[in-house]
């Protein structure tokens, strides 16, 4: 339990050397916009991410890929990246998740051999795969022995930082004001990960279209701080 609790920690970090910090998911649009503006409009903000975007859509295609690891389903790998791709409509969105997910194999693959991300990463170089940051994160919590439950609340926690954490930089908000904000969103996280753990198939892809509207938005932008 010691070794799966410090691999996913090593996973889930936010300090991981693959420029997570670089990106907001759309957060910078709503700020420069007025939208968010305070704690309480970037604790909705973040809500309304995780409950109504991420839920169906990262976190489910970590889940799935958790599951094909679990089946050793290579075809199968290969149809999840194909629908995580057609369902980033953002340009920065899929480049984004292509980069986190290409530097997390980068540190990974040295450090845990494993035949599926082997292949992953062989289809990634032949242009057969795109290559996505939550598949990625699915395959290697498998193959580091973490329990998906474990590897869920892990991938919503890291995620739930990143939004905090670029919150505080661009609103701004206080170090507390951040650190309180990501206190209560810990009974969200418990009840996503359990809503994760068999994510339905046909509800892939449900969000808000603001997001992704937003996310477009952000490539305009006349000044920006984030990547995405």
């Amino acid at each position: 339990m010691n070794a799966q609790l410090l691999s996913l920690l090593q996973l889930c970090d936010p300090t991981l050397p693959i420029g997570g910090y670089a990106h907001s998911s759309g957060l910078e649009t709503y700020v420069q916009a007025g939208v968010v503006n305070s704690t309480k409009t970037a604790e909705d903000f973040i809500f309304q991410m995780l409950t109504q975007n991420f839920k169906y859509g990262d976190a489910a295609f970590a889940s799935l890929a958790y599951d094909v690891a679990l089946q050793n389903n290579y075809q199968e790998l290969l149809n999840l990246d194909e629908e995580c791709s057609a369902l980033k409509l953002p340009k920065e969105m899929r480049e984004a998740s292509h980069k986190l997910g290409n530097r997390l194999m980068k540190v990974f693959q040295p450090l845990c051999k494993n035949e599926l991300t082997e292949q992953y990463l062989g289809a990634i170089k032949s242009k057969a795969a795109f290559g996505h940051y939550c598949i990625v994160f699915g395959l290697y919590a498998y193959a580091l022995n973490i329990g998906k439950e474990e590897m869920l609340t892990g991938f919503y926690y890291n995620t739930s930082v990143g939004f905090v954490t670029n919150s505080v930089k661009l609103i701004p908000l206080g170090q507390q004001d951040g650190q309180e904000l990501l206190f209560s969103l810990q009974p969200v996280i418990e009840k996503l990960v359990q809503e994760s753990m068999l994510p339905d198939r046909e509800m892939l892809g449900m969000c808000c279209p603001g997001f992704d509207i937003r996310s477009i938005q952000h490539e305009r932008l006349y000044s920006r701080l984030y990547m995405s």
